[in-house]
């Protein structure tokens, strides 16, 4: 049986220890698991916060997003633009080099991970807060299974993002069961997602 993920306590008392950032703030302090959700526009990002999302998403190079919505932002662009658009947090690739940026661009590192195989570089070489589970997926493999296998590796006091942009909201309730931290979504009915509980074991 898999060991069970840090609680959002236990990952708040270690981010404690470094600087805290908006996005590791908002999902180590939630009730729960943790709705991100990526936004294009102003609209998009005020109907995500009002409908309970806890994180912003946006690939966008705009200030739109950003002067919608008080709620942190994590950009998925290059470095230089997550600084030019205000956001609070960018997801980097496993190597040095971007992480490196990033911290000079005084922004929180986000590192994306795909298998056992980055998951273990990123640990070894970076040691970052915030993981972003997006697995490697064959044609057949299920993304659900695929996300909660490539958890099972993440060890204490990390927090982990899946990356489920079709989440429903059983699968969050199972992400929600097995550790995770937050789920990545492009739902534009974040409200059916937010507040779910986990299934009974």
């Amino acid at each position: 049986m898999p060991p069970a993920s840090p609680s959002n306590d236990e990952a708040a008392v270690a981010i404690t220890m470094r600087a805290v950032g908006r996005v590791s703030q908002a999902i180590a302090e939630g009730d729960g698991i943790s709705i991100l959700v990526e936004v294009s526009d102003a609209d998009a990002a005020g109907a995500a916060e009002r409908q309970g999302a806890d994180v912003l998403v946006s690939r966008e190079t705009t200030l739109a997003v950003r002067e919608a919505s008080q709620l942190p932002l994590l950009h998925l662009g290059a470095v230089r633009e997550a600084g030019s658009v205000g956001a609070d947090a960018v997801v980097v690739r496993t190597d040095t080099a971007t992480w490196d940026a990033a911290q000079t661009a005084e922004l929180e590192g986000v590192v994306r991970v795909g298998n056992t195989e980055d998951l273990e570089r990123a640990l070894e070489e970076i040691d970052p807060e915030i993981l972003l589970l997006s697995a490697d997926l064959a044609a057949d493999d299920d993304p659900l299974e695929a996300l909660l296998a490539l958890l099972h590796d993440v060890p204490a006091g990390k927090l982990a993002i899946a990356e489920l942009r079709d989440a429903t909201a059983a699968d969050v309730a199972e992400l929600e069961r097995a550790g995770v931290d937050g789920v990545l979504v492009s739902s534009a009915d974040v409200a059916t997602l937010v507040g779910v509980e986990p299934p009974d074991v």
